[in-house]
């Protein structure tokens, strides 16, 4: 694709995603690294409605604050009416990659002031967390990837190719920033992209990240069908679910079911094991004891057990 048509397709994607979600004429957030997918997103969203940068300083290299003071510049440079660096204390719970992500979502929520925020994941981004997904064996949630609409956080470019927005910031006049982290093989999203997908499209002959982005949306769908059964269900269930009730919903609407009532009661971070240690309780059920599943609370521990014929939490200290 030629640099203009590069630039069309970016701002042709946004556009059909506003029509599709948001019609209204507020002003939005763009989420912005400096890198080039960011970058292409914040040009077509300047031009589109007001626009505020916001640019997540993580102090993770040595150069972060020139790298940021740089984005800024180029926002408002496009015609971004407000940019702002954020600044960001990254911890260690969940390894390197995942605080840095927590660190960062946190900061864009506490920024966007009641607005929508833009971020630049493109479809190479949706084939590779599809990849992950399939790796770790995570199930159909993880591997219908992103969504395109989750509010606040909106992602418009889901169905443009990484190589487009490059070509896109180039159009443009702009230098986009070359994380080094995108190219460092200790993490295992660069691999994915660097080494294996590479090998599929050879193997495979090409279409790979457009079918893996296509295996997402099928998914995602099939998903959301199967949530609003589960949510149905378990409207009518209460505190101690009925085990009988239960056994007679089909699986996959059992195990949204027994997911969403441990939500509900504090859990956090459930693994498709603690679901299915869970489900043994009502369809493989032997007097075991109760089941550990993390919690939320601090320094507590949460439980799920069966009585008789019902599901029942409880908690204990640590």
């Amino acid at each position: 694709m030629d640099r203009p048509g590069a630039v069309a397709a970016v701002r042709t994607a946004l556009t059909r995603f506003v029509s599709d979600h948001d019609p209204g004429e507020s002003g939005w957030c763009v989420a912005l690294s400096g890198g080039a997918d960011s970058l292409a997103l914040t040009v077509a969203a300047a031009a589109l409605r007001p626009t505020t940068a916001l640019i997540v300083d993580h102090g993770l290299q040595p150069r972060s604050a020139a790298v940021a003071a740089t984005a800024r510049e180029q926002a408002l440079s496009v015609g971004c009416v407000a940019a702002q660096v954020l600044t960001v204390q990254v911890g260690d719970a969940g390894g390197p990659e995942a605080a840095a992500r927590a660190a960062r979502y946190g900061a864009l929520e506490r920024a966007r002031g009641g607005r929508p925020v833009l971020l630049g994941h493109t479809l190479d981004d949706q084939a590779e967390t599809v990849l992950l997904g399939l790796g770790r064996g995570s199930g159909p949630r993880s591997i219908a990837g992103m969504r395109p609409y989750d509010p606040p956080w909106w992602r418009p470019l889901l169905g443009v190719r990484r190589a487009v927005t490059a070509a896109a910031c180039a159009a443009a006049g702009l230098t986009a920033w070359q994380d080094p982290h995108n190219v460092d093989p200790r993490y295992t999203r660069v691999r994915l992209r660097t080494e294996v997908l590479p090998l599929l499209e050879d193997v495979l002959a090409g279409g790979v990240a457009e079918a893996l982005a296509r295996t997402a949306t099928a998914l995602r769908e099939d998903s959301d069908t199967l949530d609003e059964l589960a949510d149905a269900a378990l409207a009518g269930l209460g505190d101690q679910p009925d085990v009988g009730v239960l056994a007679g919903l089909p699986d996959a609407i059992r195990r949204r079911v027994i997911r969403g009532w441990l939500l509900a009661h504090g859990a956090s971070g459930l693994t498709d094991t603690h679901i299915r240690s869970v489900d043994a309780l009502i369809t493989a059920w032997r007097g075991q004891g109760a089941v550990a599943v993390p919690s939320d609370a601090r320094r507590q521990r949460l439980f799920a057990g069966r009585r008789g014929a019902a599901l029942l939490l409880h908690r204990e200290p640590v």
